[in-house]
């Protein structure tokens, strides 16, 4: 119970523990407000950990990448606006099916004043709708499980995911998913407490500890990768979102998960913290059928659109509104690489 009551002072003690258990069932996280000196120093560490990725650096780790995949799984096919089945079947529909999270906070989060979702990832469906449909709101919204998501693609439950889903070639090949170019560069990390932990990093400081990673993401991998040398105690849950919820109860002793969406939950909660290095290198991407070939070169042309204009691009421009404050000192998108 020390360590429950520990996890929680950002929360305002048994009230809001109550309060959170029935944020979990709901599924929606709320934002908290944080006071001005807690939000400068989640910044200032946000600003070590998260600084920009040297251009080598990112080159190298695609020059890295399984050669199943023709040495990089995030090239994509090159951007057309023509229009085909899968943009014709949007047409028709007149709206826009796009699966999403309504719990990564700055990425993808619901409201609680205008109960509406927004976020990095939000504002990037919107030009998606606009470009096909004209209208940025044409938009029907889906919150899916992060272990669903992939069904929902291709049962046609969804025409595209945006749900800060990792490029990987065990998703194109095994998954049958078909990526956009890259639209964020992200990389797995652990998020502990603050105080009281002795989880220093992905080492074997992690050794017989609570370990909380959501089923089927690339954070799974990565510790069933690792699970006999550092020895963790995996613990999954269908929602990233669950395993902060579980560390703020104390049922686990660290996150392991996209170093952007735990920047983001750094910044709701002042008691947690990201730890160590990150140890991957990954890349967003735009999901979407395999089949719809139409429809990523079309989703693949607003990226091209979104890019471009340098600091002006609406890119940076999204950035800037919802990244900047907790993942300073990035200087523009991945850039695309295409295969055909």
């Amino acid at each position: 119970m020390t360590r429950g009551r520990q996890g929680m002072r950002g929360w305002g003690g048994v009230t809001a523990m109550a309060g959170l258990c029935v944020l979990a069932v709901a599924g929606t996280a709320l934002p908290l407000h944080l006071r001005a000196a807690d939000r400068a120093e989640a910044e200032r560490a946000a600003a070590v950990t998260h600084s920009a990725e040297p251009a080598d650096a990112e080159r190298s780790a695609r020059q890295a990448a399984d050669d199943d995949c023709g040495g990089h799984p995030e090239a994509s096919l090159r951007p057309s606006g023509e229009s085909g089945p899968a943009v014709e079947r949007i047409k028709e529909r007149g709206k826009l099916v796009v699966g999403v999270d309504q719990n990564g906070y700055r990425w993808s989060y619901r409201d609680p004043v205008s109960r509406k979702i927004i976020g990095f990832d939000i504002d990037l469906a919107k030009a998606i709708a606009a470009d096909i449909l004209g209208d940025e709101d044409a938009i029907v919204y889906k919150t899916v499980p992060t272990a669903k998501r992939f069904e929902a693609v291709n049962h046609g439950d969804v025409d595209v995911l945006v749900r800060t889903v990792s490029i990987t070639c065990e998703r194109i090949k095994e998954k049958h998913i078909a990526f956009s170019t890259a639209y964020f560069a992200a990389g797995q990390q652990l998020l502990a407490p603050r105080q009281g932990s002795t989880v220093k990093g992905f080492d074997d400081s992690i050794t017989g500890k609570r370990i909380c990673t959501a089923q089927g993401t690339t954070g799974e991998a990565k510790l069933e990768e690792e699970k006999d040398r550092l020895r963790p105690r995996i613990v999954l849950v269908p929602n990233q979102l669950d395993c902060l919820v579980k560390l703020q109860l104390g049922e686990v002793d660290a996150v392991f998960t996209d170093n952007a969406l735990a920047a983001g939950q750094a910044a709701q909660d002042p008691a947690v913290r990201l730890v160590g290095k990150p140890v991957t290198t990954e890349y967003y991407g735009v999901a979407m059928n395999e089949n719809d070939t139409d429809l990523v070169r079309r989703v693949n042309k607003v990226l091209a659109d979104y890019r471009s204009g340098g600091p002006d691009s609406r890119w940076m421009q999204a950035y800037r509104t919802w990244l900047e404050a907790d993942l300073p000192g990035i200087e523009g998108p991945p850039e695309p690489l295409y295969r055909d």
